[in-house]
């Protein structure tokens, strides 16, 4: 059976978000899974956007295997980058560990827009892809060891 998976994309930088996008969804039709997508606004909605489709999930008949996560957070001059960055990547392996959901994290941690696009780029670094192959990988691990979603 083909894995149901959601990406959940943060558009804050919407030219880096649209390379994510194109690696993982290449990664997850390769792979032969179907997936949804759905956007926020930023890095800091993501986890919380999660969280809502596993709990919508949970009573749904076709709830999602598996999640990623899309974004980008550059560095800037204040102290919002290590917030934004921290926080989300914390709101997503609270939301791994504590639900058991398979979350492959896309979120790009930068210093810059020209390390963004290196890593966002498909024929480059490949992140989203990264990602979205991550998220595959953990809802294997999850049907070898027995366990349910």
């Amino acid at each position: 059976m083909n894995p149901r998976i959601l990406i959940v994309e943060g558009r804050f930088y919407g030219h880096i978000s649209d390379a994510l996008l194109d690696g993982s969804t290449a990664a997850l039709e390769a792979a032969g899974a179907r997936f949804e997508r759905i956007t926020v606004p930023g890095a800091l909605e993501i986890p919380p956007a999660i969280a809502f489709a596993a709990r919508v999930g949970q009573d749904d008949a076709m709830p999602f295997d598996g999640y990623v996560a899309l974004g980008c957070v550059i560095r800037g001059e204040t102290c919002h980058f290590e917030i934004v960055a921290t926080q989300s990547a914390r709101g997503l392996m609270d939301l791994a560990l504590g639900q058991h959901l398979c979350i492959g994290n896309g979120i790009l941690t930068v210093e810059s827009e020209e390390q963004a696009l290196a890593r966002a780029a498909r024929d480059q670094l490949d992140k989203g892809g990264d990602a979205a192959r991550a998220c595959l990988a953990l809802i294997n691990v999850r049907a070898r060891l027995g366990a349910r979603g």
